[in-house]
């Protein structure tokens, strides 16, 4: 998807654990025009510029890891919490992104 010249691009730093846990759910994103590649390319330098249609799929792919007993099931692990912060941070993005 090409972005036009209306769309907003957002910077968010995704660095340590809360990167850790993004790529090892990457592959979830195939269906996302490369955002699946450029997560897994994501070193957590320097901000990664996501539209609002890469943040709501990055949100989506949050939820279901997060509601996934295979992958998580004890919530009190740090990847479980780093993950569930992540997804904080991402969801008031999105809300932001769609509400303008």
């Amino acid at each position: 998807m090409k972005p036009g010249s209306r769309d907003i691009k957002y910077s968010v730093l995704i660095t340590g654990l809360e990167l850790e846990e993004l790529q090892r759910h990457a592959w979830q994103l195939a269906e996302s025009f490369g955002l699946d590649q450029r997560i897994a390319a994501y070193r957590g330098q320097r901000p990664i510029g996501l539209y609002r249609w890469d943040l709501e799929y990055l949100q989506d792919v949050i939820a279901m890891a997060l509601e996934n007993p295979k992958e998580y099931p004890d919530h009190s692990t740090p990847g479980y919490a780093a993950l569930r912060n992540l997804y904080e941070r991402i969801r008031q993005l999105c809300a932001e992104a769609f509400e303008s």
